[in-house]
């Protein structure tokens, strides 16, 4: 695993060579590549149960409301860890725009997801998230100067194609993906969330894990609440909240949990690996599916899950060494 000199472009924007010290890949070592992959796991536990709980909330509560309460959840939980850093963080012009920055590509990124899950189906929508991984990937190669190995590429290629093939309920659906109408919302949507695990690792680095993940928080759950006391649905709120207070707060308390794990990751290991890793969480999901839910999977979906299986451990390994 190596990460080259930073890139020009991101001196630009960061300032100086030491003011971008923070931001660059630490040099590796095998505890310290462990370190990483041990937290891209736990964020890729913490998102495959997450999501169970998270579609039951926007069932239950609406999209809305399920996204104040998760946001709102880290906003509030994360304060007591972080009040004392916010001045001297918003003192540096760079860290409060990368911040401001990532806050807002995670708001629309998420209204992005939302919508193409609403409008389009499921089984042609969720194979685009894989897009994710590349962009992630990409952002960081061309701000980051962050370098894979040939293997670590060998390894995320398998792993997207892994993914792709356990979200395709059918083959034969794939010929729907030009003319679904929620694809498109879907395709930005991963390209957002892509941008959005790049930025969550340049804002840990940068400040800290908790801190990105306190601000971003805190603004999608002020703009949400805005939008919810707008439509008249205060009473929504309280009734939502004394209605199921068990899922709400386990919903909050899993999904930032990941995004907290993952964020600690990108310290230690390169952005692309840690989100190649975290985000065979959608293995993880089928096989909660099969256990729980006695869904069964078809063929295709059951190699692609020994594929994802496969690639994130050799990933893993590989980088590890």
């Amino acid at each position: 695993m190596g990460v080259g000199e930073r890139t020009h472009s991101l001196q630009d924007i960061c300032g100086s060579e030491d003011s971008t010290e923070k931001l660059s890949n630490p040099t590796p070592s095998v505890f310290i590549s462990s370190m990483g992959i041990f937290f891209a796991f736990l964020s890729l536990f913490g998102w495959g149960f997450g999501d169970f709980l998270i579609q039951k909330s926007c069932r239950e509560f609406g999209k809305w409301a399920a996204l104040f309460f998760v946001t709102a959840t880290a906003a509030i939980l994360l304060t007591p860890f972080v009040y004392k850093d916010i001045l001297v963080t918003f003192s540096s012009n760079r860290a409060a725009f990368i911040l401001c920055i990532t806050s807002i590509v995670l708001l629309f990124t998420s209204l992005f997801n939302f919508q193409g899950l609403r409008d389009g189906k499921i089984c042609v929508v969720v194979p685009i998230c894989a897009l994710e991984i590349p962009v992630a990937a990409g952002l960081a190669s061309i701000f980051l100067s962050e370098h894979l190995s040939f293997l670590q590429i060998i390894s995320i290629t398998f792993l997207i194609v892994g993914i792709f093939f356990i979200s395709v309920k059918s083959l034969s659906q794939l010929k729907k993906i030009k003319v679904e109408k929620g694809v498109i919302y879907a395709f930005l949507g991963a390209i957002g969330m892509g941008a959005t695990n790049f930025l969550f690792g340049v804002g840990a680095r940068e400040t800290n894990p908790l801190m990105i993940n306190w601000f971003a928080s805190l603004v999608v759950a002020i703009i949400t609440l805005i939008y919810i006391l707008s439509r008249s649905r205060r009473g929504e709120i309280l009734r939502d909240w004394h209605k199921d207070k068990l899922l709400i707060v386990g919903a909050g308390l899993i999904d930032n949990a990941a995004w907290i794990a993952y964020s600690y990751s990108t310290l230690f290991i390169p952005i692309a690996v840690a989100t190649s890793i975290s985000e065979a969480y959608i293995a993880l999901a089928a096989i909660l599916g099969l256990t729980f839910n006695h869904e069964l999977l078809r063929k295709h979906q059951i190699l692609g899950l020994l594929i994802t299986v496969a690639a994130a451990i050799t990933l893993a390994a590989v980088t590890a060494n």
